[in-house]
């Protein structure tokens, strides 16, 4: 039992020994897997460290080039979008406001509002399209959308010509004072404001301009304004920018209008700037969420935020536009003159008419102009400043350039003061003239007689064509230019400028004219004789209303800015023309015969000088120049062709020359010295230099007509003031003929007196001449001797040429209120009114004269039937 118990302790012992060295063994094994495991996991955390700091460096090296070509493409991009910006919005349209200016472009550009908010520091513009491209709408803050607005203003005014653009403005809320920084601009028409309830009116207005330019565009097969400028290198029409601001709600025409604006108003240069008024996103609407730092949008942009501009300082936006206003109301540049020239100069034939262009229209078309048979004859109008001595030169340059001589004739007389028309005619400094032009009638505002001679020249020259058209059965010019091709008939247009001068006040000249005027519109549109009155005021188109059947044969009217009374009452047309434009209706005025012309700059000297020469150079040769009287000129009488032509003649009574005539035809005013009772000549009026001309006018062309000693002068001089010019004359005359005085008065007209009584009449004149006659000393003695010289002296070739200082002087001189006057047969009136002329003029009336400078009223019993006036040669 013991041993059984011993042993199985042994065997327990040996058990347990065994299990002990089997768990040291486990135990051993165990640690060495678990120091394998842990070398294991520290070469596992060592290499994922590892891997980890290699990954890392690979990221951040990764992350370090994304970052690096982030920052290189944005700042590509933003460069890019910079540069495509200032391209986009060049000068005016993107320039800051501390270095902004006006600068005119051919083309639209975008508008700058602000700035895309873009990490990086070179800022790009936010820019949004406008004109020729859409709308804008304008939501947000007011007090910014204002700001914004009067930047889009300005921008797009700068970028546009003076006058291409044109805003009008509907601010019911404030009664237009959002835009009260361009007040500036009303005046030019560049800015109208609408009052509160007008905004329906705006609307339609609107759309039927966009619905007339787009039937002028498709006219031309082009799809929009834009285009049709491009495609001629014009703008026809204005851009036109309608600014609502607070409109409020619509009604449902006015929403329907809108839409139609919105649709198709930017094709036809018609755009919206829309402020505090629902509008639905569409195609060509550009919104604009004004909000404070960088909270604003602009729906171009997306995403991206945007700082606005802050607007215009006043003083830019003052500057600007008072320029833009000014260059506006002077208007744009003309085109040259050589735009109405034809390829081949006098190729045209002016049997059926004349017509050639008088400028180009909005389009780029030229637009003829033409007088025939109708419209037959013109009325031009415009105010002083408007282009109306220009209009006139383009048409007679396009005329001229196209007709010869033969096939058209002008005669031009301008009533204002000045010389517009000298240029045509010869002068001091230019021996060329207008080869077409037969007469030039410069500063003849007081000389309405000149207007009349012209008149009556036309009538004559009517009746003669007339005659020859009785003679070969014909109607017409054109058929008697067939009938009478080797015959002289061009056709005449007459030129007559501020023609009312003409047609003033109710006396004899007025009322001939009008009458002669009646049967010149009248009858002169079948042979070629053509009539275009101008005038700068408007009594000068209200001179014609009163007379409605000369009023009737005008129906060419053209009218200059601003001209009034010309076209119909509800043509308003003028009120609204740049300068060198102009309204052509052939149809008296009715508003739909309307043609808008664009007139070239004719009035340039060196132009049109160019033109005269160039067809000075191809005149005939024997064509002369042209007849030229200017009213402020005092004629010579050296320069007289009468007084160029006498010569010493045998048999014929002595010619006096007096003065030059008022007439188209240059010729001298004369009395012809007869062996006859009353040929004696008296100067009447106090103008001692004007007097003296005339008698030594008188003189020297009566010594002239005989050999040195053909003929016996005598001068007795009893005016001191006359005294110089008494004795040039004596130095003139042939023989140095004896200067008598006062003292010695009496020998002269004894002796005169003796040889007027005597049988038989002298073997040569005796021309005495008479320096102040009333103020002959001697008593009744001398003045019995004067009346027997003045009665009987004539018969035996004594002939007195006196001077007295008054009309009723002269009388006393022939024996007072109760004697004859048949003593004088000739005399030229100065300063006496015509009331005074009475006794001395024919019948119970007096003549019509009211006396001027440098004029004179001669009368020649033995052949006038009336008065002429006259131009005292001068020395």
């Amino acid at each position: 039992m013991a041993e059984s118990t011993a042993q199985q302790v042994m065997d327990i012992r040996a058990g347990l020994s065994n299990a002990l060295g089997a768990a040291e063994e486990a135990v051993a094994a165990a640690q060495e897997a678990y120091a394998a495991a842990i070398a294991r996991r520290e070469r596992v955390v060592a290499a994922a460290i590892a891997r980890r700091k290699k990954v890392s460096e690979t990221l951040d090296s990764r992350l370090r080039e994304i970052d690096d070509r982030h920052r290189k493409d944005l700042a590509a991009f933003a460069g890019a979008a910079a540069s495509a910006a200032d391209r986009a919005a060049p000068g005016a349209a993107g320039d800051p406001w501390d270095d902004w200016q006006p600068t005119p472009f051919d083309r639209a550009p975008e508008l700058r509002v602000g700035r895309l908010l873009l990490p990086h520091p070179e800022p790009v513009p936010a820019l949004v399209p406008l004109l020729d491209q859409g709308h804008v709408v304008v939501r947000g803050e007011r007090r910014i959308g204002d700001e914004v607005v009067a930047g889009l203003l300005l921008r797009a005014l700068g970028t546009a010509a003076p006058g291409a653009l044109t805003i009008t403005g509907y601010d019911p809320e404030h009664l237009g004072g959002g835009l009260a920084r361009f007040a500036t601009l009303a005046p030019a028409g560049v800015l109208t404001f609408i009052g509160p309830g007008g905004l329906g009116a705006l609307l339609n207005d609107l759309v039927d301009q966009v619905r007339r330019i787009n039937e002028t565009v498709l006219a031309g097969e082009y799809t929009s304004l834009r285009e049709l400028a491009a495609a001629t290198h014009r703008r026809p029409e204005p851009w036109r920018v309608a600014v609502l601001l607070g409109a409020g709600e619509l009604s449902r025409p006015e929403q329907t209008q809108l839409q139609r604006l919105l649709r198709t108003g930017a094709a036809a240069g018609v755009h919206l700037i829309i402020q505090g008024m629902p509008v639905q996103a569409g195609p060509g609407i550009e919104f604009i969420t004004a909000l404070e730092g960088d909270h604003a949008r602009i729906s171009s942009a997306g995403a991206l935020p945007v700082r606005l501009d802050g607007g215009p300082p006043q003083a830019v936006v003052a500057a600007a536009c008072r320029r833009i206003a000014e260059a506006v109301e002077a208007g744009p540049a003309p085109v040259a003159l050589d735009s109405l020239l034809p390829q081949e100069l006098w190729k045209e034939s002016a049997a059926t008419g004349l017509t050639a262009p008088l400028g180009d229209s909005p389009l780029g078309v030229p637009v003829s102009v033409t007088l025939s048979d109708y419209p037959p004859h013109a009325l031009i109008a415009g105010p002083s400043g408007t282009g109306k001595t220009n209009l006139i030169y383009a048409w007679m340059g396009a005329l001229a350039a196209r007709y010869s001589p033969a096939e058209l004739a002008f005669y031009l007389l301008d009533f204002k003061e000045g010389v517009s028309f000298a240029r045509f005619a010869p002068g001091r400094r230019d021996p060329s003239w207008l080869p077409h032009v037969k007469l030039v009638g410069v500063n003849v505002n007081t000389d309405r007689e000149f207007g009349l001679a012209l008149l009556r020249f036309l009538g004559e020259e009517l009746r003669r064509r007339a005659d020859a058209a009785k003679r070969y059965e014909v109607t017409n010019l054109a058929e008697l230019r067939a009938e009478d091709p080797d015959g002289q008939w061009p056709r005449i247009v007459a030129v007559v400028d501020e023609f009312q001068v003409l047609l003033a006040g109710r006396d004899a000249v007025a009322t001939e004219a009008v009458d002669l005027l009646e049967d010149l519109a009248r009858r002169g549109r079948s042979q070629g004789i053509h009539l275009i009155l101008a005038s700068q005021d408007v009594s000068g188109i209200e001179a014609l209303w009163g007379r409605p059947a000369l009023v009737a044969q005008f129906s060419l009217r053209i009218a200059l800015p601003r001209a009034r009374r010309i076209l119909a009452e509800t043509n308003t047309a003028a009120e609204s023309l740049q300068r060198y434009h102009a309204v052509v209706n052939a149809d008296s005025g009715a508003v739909e015969a309307n043609r808008i012309v664009r007139v070239p700059a004719a009035g340039d000297r060196e132009r049109w000088n160019a033109l005269q020469h160039r067809l000075w150079r191809m005149r005939p040769d024997e064509q002369g120049p042209p007849r030229l009287f200017d009213g402020d000129a005092r004629p010579r009488l050296t320069d007289s062709r009468d007084f160029r032509r006498l010569a010493p003649a045998e048999g014929q009574a002595p010619m006096v020359l007096l003065g030059e005539t008022i007439d188209v035809a240059a010729r001298s005013a004369r009395t012809v010295l007869r062996r006859a009772p009353g040929r004696n000549l008296a100067v009447l009026g106090t103008r001692t230099e004007e007097a003296c001309a005339v008698l030594a006018t008188a003189a020297r062309s009566l010594a002239a007509q005989f050999p040195p000693d053909g003929a016996a002068f005598s001068l007795l001089c009893l005016d001191q003031d006359a005294l110089p010019a008494a004795e040039a004359l004596r130095n003139e005359l042939p023989d140095n003929p004896r200067m008598f005085h006062a003292a010695d008065a009496d020998w002269l007209l004894e002796d005169a007196a003796n040889e007027a009584s005597a049988t038989w009449p002298s073997d040569r004149p005796h021309f005495i001449l008479i320096y102040a006659a009333d103020a002959l000393p001697g008593g009744k003695a001398a003045a019995d001797q004067l009346r027997t010289i003045l009665r009987q002296g004539p018969e035996r070739r004594i002939h007195v040429l006196g001077w007295w200082r008054g009309a009723g002087l002269l009388r006393d001189a022939l024996g007072g209120p109760s004697s004859r006057t048949d003593a004088i047969g000739a005399w030229v009136a100065l300063d006496v009114h015509g009331s005074e002329l009475t006794p001395y003029y024919p019948g119970a009336t007096a003549p019509v004269w009211y006396p001027r400078p440098w004029r004179a009223l001669h009368f020649d019993r033995s052949v006038h039937r009336g008065a002429e006036v006259i131009i005292p040669y001068g020395q």
